[in-house]
């Protein structure tokens, strides 16, 4: 089938498809789940991996070539690897990658890559054992960084790491964190902390922008200089003489709108066209009852070329009343808005 390039209200393509396979988290990352409590998707209604290929396959018909798999923490879903392997089948798909905590890497890193998974993204916010375990609520920082020592040796391309810098909370280790990275041969990028929903403990006290975060690392390690960026992918990236690169994702304070070619799918077939959306559109009723390619394809078209959104733009235009996008009691009655359903 031969479907013409989509683009949206604003002309922006559709190129990358973010897919939650489950909203399960084995962390309770402050930023992403803070509560104590949360109503999750019903198991029954949570896509099969057949399903998703399908839909994925009628996705690749519309211009999408990049797939990040994701969750809630997607090493939790059963035999992961054949998802894997179903996606890593289809020609279309240029570029196959996961984000994980890496709690369980050790486990399931050889059975991922094996199946053709060719990036892998880890999320990890501190080196120290014990603010690890007081940011993740029930982590075990050593598993982490057996997990990345058993990927590095897996994974077909430098692994990423993600940390979500926060004013008070982590930014002591922003120097020490890029030094490992650079050490260790990874590539780090810090994140500033983003409003959306899930994060009922925002505040714009605690976010460290970009260019703070440049300014430190140049006292440190010397004025980083532009490194060449990848496509419409978030991160501005920066390389330091003799170390190698890192990257800063400044979506609060420096929204990348303009050129987001990114589309997200739930576990249980929800589409998304915002991280900032509150409403999605149903697709998994249509995957379950086996609607066509062709079908699911046109189905998608209709969504992206009426995609208007802006949505980081828009929260960083209200400025000083700026604050949470959404309560506690709120999130617990559309449990599909959370951060950990979307896939972030």
């Amino acid at each position: 089938m031969d479907l013409p390039i989509l683009q949206d209200q604003y002309r922006r393509p559709m190129r990358a498809l973010r897919i939650s396979v489950t909203d399960q988290c084995n962390l309770r990352c402050g930023y992403c789940m803070p509560e104590e409590s949360y109503t999750w998707l019903p198991r029954s209604r949570i896509l099969r991996y057949g399903q998703i290929t399908e839909l994925v396959r009628a996705a690749t018909d519309l211009g999408v070539t990049k797939v990040r798999l994701t969750g809630g923490e997607p090493l939790l879903r059963k035999e992961l690897w054949r998802l894997v392997e179903q996606l890593a089948a289809i020609d279309a798909i240029q570029d196959l990658a996961l984000t994980t905590n890496g709690v369980l890497l050790k486990e399931h890193g050889a059975d991922i890559f094996s199946a053709g998974l060719q990036r892998l993204t880890v999320s990890l916010d501190t080196l120290r054992p014990e603010r690890f375990k007081e940011l993740t609520r029930r982590g075990d920082l050593s598993r982490v960084l057996t997990g990345l020592q058993v990927a590095q040796g897996l994974c077909p391309t430098p692994i990423k790491i993600n940390c979500v810098a926060m004013k008070g909370v982590n930014d002591d280790e922003l120097e020490s964190m890029l030094d490992w990275a650079l050490t260790e041969g990874f590539e780090l990028r810090f994140i500033e902390y983003m409003d959306v929903a899930g994060a009922t403990a925002w505040s714009n006290a605690q976010v460290l922008p970009r260019e703070e975060i440049l300014d430190r690392i140049a006292k440190t390690f010397g004025a980083p200089t532009p490194a060449p960026k990848d496509g419409a992918a978030p991160a501005d990236r920066f390389h330091i003489e003799g170390r190698g690169s890192f990257g800063v994702i400044a979506s609060t304070s420096s929204p990348f709108c303009g050129t987001c070619d990114r589309v997200r799918l739930t576990a249980d077939g929800t589409l998304y066209t915002c991280l900032y959306s509150e409403e999605g559109t149903d697709l998994g009723t249509a995957i379950r009852a086996g609607h066509t390619r062709e079908q699911l394809a046109q189905q998608l078209a209709a969504i992206w070329t009426q995609r208007k959104d802006r949505g980081a733009e828009e929260r960083l235009a209200l400025a000083d009343e700026r604050g949470i996008l959404a309560t506690a009691s709120h999130l617990r009655t559309r449990p599909g808005w959370e951060m950990h359903t979307k896939g972030g």
